[in-house]
């Protein structure tokens, strides 16, 4: 067995252990997890902070985070179609061994895009913000979007650490970009000389855990009153 078939059966058995810890609960709260419109709130959150505290200059981050978005996503489908290696949820040889919920996705799954605009987004707003506790804060709920990639059977591990890494070298290079055309265009660097504060980190943390609160409630009380189908 060469290393690459050795990599993708552990990557297999990997997926079937993730894949195979499910319940109700979890099936719904992961699903509300993994879809974007559920953070609005906190996306929203982090958008006006960034207004506040950067004034005129948050244009410039409102389109870098745009650049990164479209990038992150483009990138990922180039590799999706490039490799071309099929989703576990549409892979005839394991499909039926994986709990697929919520829906199988398009055909090809390497790399995640979830993954790759998790982490870009984590990592351009981490070095943007400079605060231990944003950062300690948001790179485990990177981690848990893609996860639930994982959980609904739409991903491989593999698919999604190649979306980290690709999101990951993303936000750093659209965040450098931006430094230094901010560099180029004002004497004063207003991003490294205005980290965020620890109030404002912990108002970012306290949305997104009230978020996942909220979203496992709401579940677990629609469940319990048999509104969804248990």
């Amino acid at each position: 067995m060469d290393i690459l078939n050795l990599i993708k059966s552990w990557d297999r058995a990997l997926l079937l252990f993730l894949n195979g810890h499910h319940s109700p609960l979890w099936d719904y709260t992961m699903t509300l997890f993994t879809l974007t419109p559920t953070w609005i709130i906190f996306y929203g959150l982090i958008l006006v902070i960034i207004t506040k505290k950067y004034d005129k200059k948050a244009l410039f981050i409102f389109v870098s985070i745009t650049l990164m978005i479209v990038c992150a996503d483009q990138l990922a489908g180039v590799l999706k179609h490039t490799v071309q290696r099929l989703r576990p949820s549409n892979d005839p040889t394991i499909s039926y061994l994986i709990h697929a919920f919520y829906n199988k996705g398009g055909q090809f799954g390497f790399v995640s895009a979830h993954a790759a605009n998790a982490f870009s987004f984590a990592t351009f707003s981490l070095l943007l913000f400079k605060n231990r506790r944003y950062t300690a804060f948001i790179l485990p709920w990177a981690a848990m979007i893609a996860y639930t990639r994982i959980y609904l059977g739409v991903h491989y591990p593999g698919d999604i650490l190649g979306g980290a890494v690709l999101g990951i070298g993303i936000g750093i290079g659209v965040y450098k970009l931006m430094t230094y055309a901010e560099s180029r265009l004002s004497p004063v660097n207003l991003f490294a000389r205005n980290p965020m504060k620890d109030k404002e980190a912990n108002l970012i943390i306290i949305t997104g855990c009230f978020i996942m609160i909220m979203c496992l409630g709401i579940i677990g009380l629609l469940l319990k009153e048999g509104v969804i189908p248990g």
